[in-house]
């Protein structure tokens, strides 16, 4: 009986301490916090500040941190520059300018040489990869896929997953896409200068070509007409001229047609495709002949990552003695 007691004691104790702790929390809280809301969402969400502006900023710290995080070897004022723009510049010779210092002196120059190297050093890297790891690929295709990983939109893309927006040293802000493009070009360069061509080579290769990974590379060929694209290359290779013909049908005269067509090289089956019309089904057919061909089928083995700058020392070579006869 006792127990019991010293139990209903300790819980009366209990609700006592509950009630006491909800009486700390005073009435006024609630419509002050109501009303700070009202006046946050009045004001409009607050302007994007650069992580320059916070007062933990360690800018030589975070291009130490950079070339860590990347596995790199940077030479740090190289790679300082990289990060610097002739807009950055400008601004800063203006703002001295304007409290009276003559002669400004920065102690770092702008990134467009090393911006205008590295575009050269990403397309010849790209396209050398490229080459390489589909040697069945026609050129001009070839080409396609190039301009397509080095288009500012996908430059911009891996140049933010890189933690670059940070670190950029430019008057523009929030920083744009042709921004980011043009700062991971003059990193390659810097990297280059730093570490040399081999590890220049496994950069672009990891970030740049590995954007291929799990894709489908017919997408970046563009190709209007599969027919006739099939036509010019089996004629340029010397193969009897395609001929599609019907295989099968089913559903004719519904809504749920479809047909199945087979393209014909000198009695030979090329490739085989569906559609709902024969005209769709034809595309579909010489699209698929052009896979087999070009060696993009859909269940292709993956494009090997592992190439180094010595495998693919000889297209290398190819495109630089090909940019010499041109400028000759």
């Amino acid at each position: 009986m006792m127990l019991f007691s010293v139990t209903r004691a300790l819980l009366r104790g209990a609700q006592r301490i509950e009630i006491n702790r909800n009486r700390d929390v005073h009435r006024w809280v609630a419509p002050t916090l109501r009303e700070l809301r009202r006046r946050r969402e009045k004001m409009g969400p607050e302007a994007e500040l650069p992580r320059s502006s916070h007062s933990d900023w360690n800018y030589s710290a975070e291009i130490f941190a950079f070339g860590k995080r990347l596995h790199e070897s940077f030479d740090p004022n190289v790679l300082q520059q990289a990060f610097t723009h002739q807009s950055f510049i400008e601004q800063e010779t203006r703002k001295q300018a304007a409290v009276g210092i003559e002669k400004p002196v920065l102690g770092v120059n702008d990134n467009r040489e090393l911006i205008a190297q590295g575009e050269r050093l990403i397309a010849n890297h790209v396209e050398a990869f490229l080459l390489t790891a589909l040697p069945r690929l026609p050129r001009h295709f070839v080409s396609s896929i190039r301009d397509a990983l080095t288009s500012d939109t996908q430059l911009a893309h891996v140049s933010s997953y890189l933690g670059t927006k940070d670190i950029i040293m430019a008057a523009e802000f929030p920083i744009g896409d042709a921004l980011l493009a043009s700062t991971l070009k003059a990193i390659v360069a810097a990297l280059q200068r730093s570490s040399g061509d081999e590890r220049c080579f496994l950069f672009v290769r990891d970030f740049i070509c590995g954007q291929l990974n799990q894709r489908d590379l017919h997408e970046y060929l563009q190709i209007p007409d599969p027919l006739r694209t099939l036509q010019e290359y089996c004629k340029e290779r010397g193969l009897a001229e395609p001929e599609p013909r019907l295989i099968g049908n089913v559903g004719k005269n519904t809504l749920l047609a479809a047909y199945n067509v087979g393209i014909y090289s000198d009695r030979k089956l090329l490739g085989t495709g569906y559609g709902e019309n024969q005209r769709t089904a034809v595309q579909e057919a010489a699209n698929d002949c052009l896979r087999q061909m070009f060696g993009t089928e859909v269940e292709m083995k993956p494009v090997d990552f592992r190439l180094t700058l010595k495998d693919c020392a000889r297209h290398m070579a190819q495109h630089s003695s090909s940019k010499v006869k041109t400028r000759q």
